[in-house]
């Protein structure tokens, strides 16, 4: 009996871990923004983001109308929390809000930075808590401290690449790592880019 329950709990982990590697890699095709503004100027990376914006959100809400739309509806079922699938998945919508906020609220180096924490430091945090995670901070609605401090190395190693200040990488990996472990489920993808962002507008 206590086997069932050890290979119940294996797969049901396995289970978790690849839902969270698809939401991530989701995550990590944001860094491409600062890329693209670069070579095709802000106001068309803002329209890019905005029309697959909407059509994600076209394409979720006909999902739960019992429609399928090709490629998106599978990717969303494939990357979303089992909790979630009974809902309107909000969160590759806040993930490109967020990612709006901050090329419309902060110039380069803050605007490229900020979306990198949002790429990297909330994916890396999340796959590192789910598959490493022991020591679970209260009242952070199940986030770790190995998360965290992953979310923390992300930011600071993605903040030095574009601005090679060691203080200024570790000031904002901290102010990443803070913004992360607050439970504020899908809405972390809009307070950490514009949190990220304003730190490091004033450091700067």
């Amino acid at each position: 009996m206590e086997q069932i329950v050890v290979v119940q709990k294996r797969n049901t982990l396995s289970g978790e871990l690849r839902t969270e590697l698809i939401r991530k890699s989701v995550h990590v095709l944001v860094a491409t923004v600062p890329g693209l503004a670069v070579l095709l100027g802000t106001p068309v990376t803002l329209m890019l983001l905005a029309s697959g914006t909407l059509l994600y959100t076209y394409a979720e809400a006909r999902r739960r109308q019992g429609f399928s739309i090709p490629i998106i509806t599978r990717i969303t079922e494939l990357s979303s929390r089992s909790r979630d699938l009974d809902s309107f998945v909000l969160g590759p919508i806040t993930l490109g809000i967020g990612a709006m906020l901050a090329l419309l609220l902060y110039p380069h180096p803050a605007a490229s930075i900020a979306i990198y924490a949002l790429a990297f430091g909330d994916g890396i945090a999340s796959v590192v808590g789910k598959l490493f995670g022991r020591l679970e901070i209260p009242l952070t609605g199940g986030k770790t401290l190995e998360g965290s401090l992953a979310c923390m190395s992300a930011v600071a190693v993605s903040a030095f690449l574009v601005v090679p200040s060691a203080s200024t990488a570790i000031a904002v990996a901290a102010t990443a790592a803070l913004l992360e472990v607050l439970p504020t489920y899908d809405a972390d993808n809009l307070v950490l880019p514009v949190g990220v962002g304003l730190t490091v507008t004033l450091i700067l």
